[in-house]
């Protein structure tokens, strides 16, 4: 393909994803399969590879994430990013419609908006393209943010339609509760303190370092304010309106509103509506809509006086605590729960409440028989928010955090720097042992969907299953005709169990095809604690095979992208424990893939035409890997110094003559780490 043609089919491509991601994300319009986007984004991709200087900065390649950053740099807002005045009350807005009439006089007009519960962003455009996003930080100046926000997919990275040289417009970041529960439900099977509520998690992932673990996480946003428009634009709601047609994701859930009563019915609406979205919202924003109007009305040194907003109170009711039980996750976490007397909270019954960990209890002060205040932290999760100590007996007994697990009796520990609690028995503590072969056979492991929860919990009761390597020596003698009685969660029925012999076939089926899978689909199974699945991809492909990784220092284990202390010392004490190596060997007699295959491994062209000589002998990795590895990322093996080699990467024991002509032909003699580092 010429220069030419490419540059024709890559703007034809990026014009057609950009409104294909347009009627998607914005218009929630599907004109297109994910298959065949992800076949177009593919052609554009290998397109710009093939031709760099023809990607341009709003291409939606881009999407997937730049380069991961260090340091978010300071950026001064051109117009200070000011925060809402807040109400709580009809007598609030009230006084605040009589001091706005008392400026412009009663022909006003009111535009009533949802009050998103996110982070503000504001985003600025250089004819037609996105070229800087800036969270609001103090008001003042924020942090450059750009890279990350290029990630969400209703943010324009190119406008549509007639727009002006420079632009800037703003609006708020926010997580999808449906996303923030799926990310929360991946966190705590992964064994990881689940997040506590949309609007802090999404601002801590727009402040994430690497620009693809943000778009994994699939943030939104709805823009809502210009500080400065065109003049021939008279109000607010024209605004949205033009921002609409801009390509821009703009609520449709908005009411222009004459008086205070119309404002009333459009807060009631919504405070009952708002358990209905998708998203969270804690109020209503009140502005009034002509534009010259606002002008009259200006500003104070905080906010402006011609908006107000009003907040919902929290969901809360008041209902009695009956006790406390203590579960024990797969990864030995124990976590308190407290168990309700039934009461209806946002449309739904609660009964049972997280109290997260021992500070939680012990801040709450709580007793035995208390009556306690429960909302629904973003709108998801019920938690314990408060005591009515006026009401607790004298005699009630406190509750305690408790110092052995509840189910083996061994006892807890508690490391520095953590807030859980674990049970110390790892491998011989029933829930977890239930729990590891779960999370072992789960859809984003070894995806054995022909077991589950029950069958699993039947094989383990049975005692023909204690830990994850005795799945590959169950046979069809030793299962067919289990059988056990459960109670459906449901309806409370009893439900049996059995093991025939299509079930039984569907599961040894399932155990064989699992052997198919890669290395990091294999070592995310195995269950190491603070090693999810994006953290398992990232060390197979660096480490090559599971012996390489065995005998990891901490330093090595660090020097992996986005591994920190936390989880290498996970990874050394997990592979110090004997049993778990016995393990890995019994897997690997299985047939399990332990190694990453040679067309599995990472390519990239960053060893491009280097020539590397590799002496010695490795601590991490074998001489074989270390060259696969340079191969795959564009370089070259020789088998002899000369003055044309690039590196030599020298291990133990390398040839005292080639070190020699090395020196003497001054060629950079590096480490098996420093080698790790390039590619890194």
């Amino acid at each position: 393909m010429t220069e030419l043609e490419a540059k024709s089919k890559i703007a034809e491509l990026s014009e057609e994803l950009r409104t294909y991601n347009y009627n998607y994300y914005v218009l929630s319009k599907s004109l297109i399969s994910d298959y065949d986007f992800d076949i177009k984004l593919k052609e554009l991709e290998k397109l710009e590879e093939e031709f760099p200087h023809l990607k341009t900065p709003d291409s939606p390649t881009q999407r997937v994430g730049g380069e991961p950053t260090k340091d978010f740099k300071t950026v001064v807002h051109k117009y200070p990013m000011l925060s809402l005045s807040n109400s709580y009350s009809e007598q609030d807005i009230l006084d605040f419609d009589q001091r706005v009439r008392k400026v412009i006089g009663d022909n006003v007009e009111y535009v009533c908006e949802l009050k998103y519960d996110g982070v503000a962003i504001g985003l600025t455009y250089k004819n037609g393209i996105l070229t800087q996003a800036v969270t609001r930080g103090d008001g003042t100046q924020g942090d450059d943010v750009t890279n990350n926000v290029k990630t969400i997919n209703s943010i324009p990275l190119k406008l549509r339609g007639n727009y002006p040289d420079e632009l800037e417009i703003r609006g708020e970041v926010f997580f999808p509760l449906k996303e923030f529960k799926r990310i929360n439900d991946e966190r705590q099977e992964n064994g990881l303190q689940i997040f506590a509520n949309p609007r802090n998690s999404a601002s801590g992932t727009l402040k994430m370092q690497d620009p693809k673990e943000v778009a994994a996480r699939k943030l939104d946003c709805f823009l809502y304010y210009f500080p400065e428009i065109r003049n021939d634009i008279t109000t607010h709601y024209d605004a949205m309106k033009y921002a609409d047609s801009l390509g821009f994701k703009i609520s449709k859930n908005t009411a222009l509103c004459k008086n205070t009563k119309e404002i009333f019915e459009f807060i009631n609406d919504w405070d009952i509506g708002r358990n209905n979205l998708d998203f969270e919202i804690d109020g209503i924003v009140i502005k009034v809509n002509d534009l010259e109007m606002q002008e009259s009305l200006g500003f104070t040194a905080k906010s402006p006086r011609w908006a107000i907003a009003y907040k919902f109170k929290a969901l809360r009711v008041e209902t009695k605590l009956e006790d406390v039980g203590f579960q024990v996750g797969r990864t030995g976490a124990v976590t308190p729960v407290a168990y309700l007397s039934p009461v209806l909270l946002a449309g739904t019954t609660v009964k049972r409440a997280s109290l997260h960990n021992a500070d939680i209890i012990q801040n709450l002060d709580l007793h035995f028989n208390d009556l306690v205040y429960v909302e629904k932290g973003g709108e998801i999760i019920p938690k314990i928010v408060g005591v009515n100590t006026s009401a607790r007996n004298e005699n009630a007994e406190q509750v305690r955090f408790i110092t052995n697990c509840p189910e083996c009796g061994s006892p807890l520990q508690r490391k520095d720097g953590e807030a859980a609690h674990y049970c110390t028995n790892t491998d011989n503590c029933p829930p977890q042992i239930k729990g590891k072969l779960e999370h072992f056979i789960s859809r984003k492991a070894m995806n054995i969907d022909s077991l589950g929860e029950g069958k699993i919990e039947m094989l383990f009761d049975s005692k023909l299953v204690n830990n994850i390597s005795d799945l590959y020596k169950l046979d069809y003698d030793s299962i067919f005709g289990l059988e056990k009685v459960i109670i459906s969660e449901n309806d409370g029925k009893n439900k049996k169990i059995s093991f025939r012999e299509k079930t039984v076939e569907n599961i040894l089926n399932g155990i064989e095809q699992s052997k198919k899978l890669g290395f990091e689909k294999v070592l995310f199974a195995l269950g190491i604690r603070h090693v999810g699945e994006t953290v398992a991809k990232k060390l197979s492909k660096h480490f090559i095979n599971v012996d390489n990784l065995a005998k990891a220092s901490i330093e090595q284990l660090v020097a992996v992208e986005d591994i920190g202390d936390k989880i290498a010392e996970s990874i050394i004490e997990w592979f110090a424990d004997s049993r778990h190596r016995e393990i890995i060997e019994e897997l690997k007699s299985s047939g399990l893939n332990f190694e990453i295959e040679e067309g599995d491994i990472e390519s990239s062209n960053k060893l491009d035409n280097k020539s590397f000589v590799v002496s010695g002998i490795f601590e991490n990795i074998s001489r074989n890997d270390l060259k696969k590895l340079i191969e795959s990322n564009g370089g070259r093996n020789v088998g002899s110094i000369s003055s044309k080699t690039d590196y030599v990467v020298a291990g133990k024991n390398m040839g005292p003559a080639k070190l020699e002509k090395a020196q003497s032909l001054d060629i950079p003699i590096i480490s098996e780490d420093e080698f790790m580092k390039m590619l890194s």
